[in-house]
């Protein structure tokens, strides 16, 4: 099964035709994708699976019906175990961004979170998950790639927000404090954090 978001609202990915009374279900072979995500913005459509009997089927079709952006980013950790947040359009997230023709989607990750921090000695600790989401560009929709990886840093300079790509803040927070900053998140970046984290169920959250 997999998520793919339109803004916070997800669109199931199953092999099952049936997850539940409150879904409307489509095989994922023939559905007007941009159909869908025009009723779910327009807030017709809050529950949704998309199908297919075959697992590996899923993104084949998916990746066929959308251009793919692939991006990096990371989930950054110091010694006293904060996380590193930004902020940007009024919503608190985790530093990211597109990786460039021929780059390795790793080494994007860590450019992308120094450029938009201002964070210095990262180094890759783990791999955590990937993220899926559907934005509009020039008038086009596209589907966000996000390979998202766990890293650490020693620093304990100045973090320095990127201020041309619309970040006004960048900050560390323990752990009561990032609980708080992912009820100003996204959807699909509480889906990278372990349940403690989170201030009670997500909305439309799948188990």
């Amino acid at each position: 099964m997999y998520k793919v978001f339109v803004n916070d609202v997800p669109i199931i990915l199953s092999t099952k035709k049936d997850i539940g009374e409150k879904y409307t279900s489509f095989p994922i072979k023939k559905v007007k994708l941009k159909r869908i995500i025009k009723q779910i913005n327009k807030g017709e459509l809050l529950y949704v699976n998309l199908y297919h009997e075959k697992e590996d089927k899923l993104l084949k079709h998916l990746f066929k019906k959308l251009p793919v952006v692939t991006a990096g980013g990371g989930m950054v950790f110091n010694d006293k175990n904060e996380i590193l947040f930004i902020y940007r359009n009024k919503r608190w997230d985790l530093p990211k961004g597109k990786t460039e023709k021929g780059e390795d989607i790793a080494a994007s990750a860590v450019r992308e979170t120094e450029e938009e921090t201002g964070i210095k000695d990262l180094k890759i600790t783990g791999f955590l998950a990937k993220t899926y989401h559907i934005f509009k560009r020039k008038g086009k929709f596209r589907l966000k790639v996000t390979h998202w990886y766990e890293m650490h840093s020693n620093y304990t300079g100045e973090l320095i927000p990127e201020e041309k790509e619309g970040i006004e803040k960048a900050k560390w927070k323990n752990f009561e404090k990032a609980r708080k900053a992912l009820k100003k998140s996204y959807a699909n970046i509480r889906e990278l954090f372990p349940k403690k984290y989170l201030p009670g169920d997500s909305k439309n959250r799948v188990a």
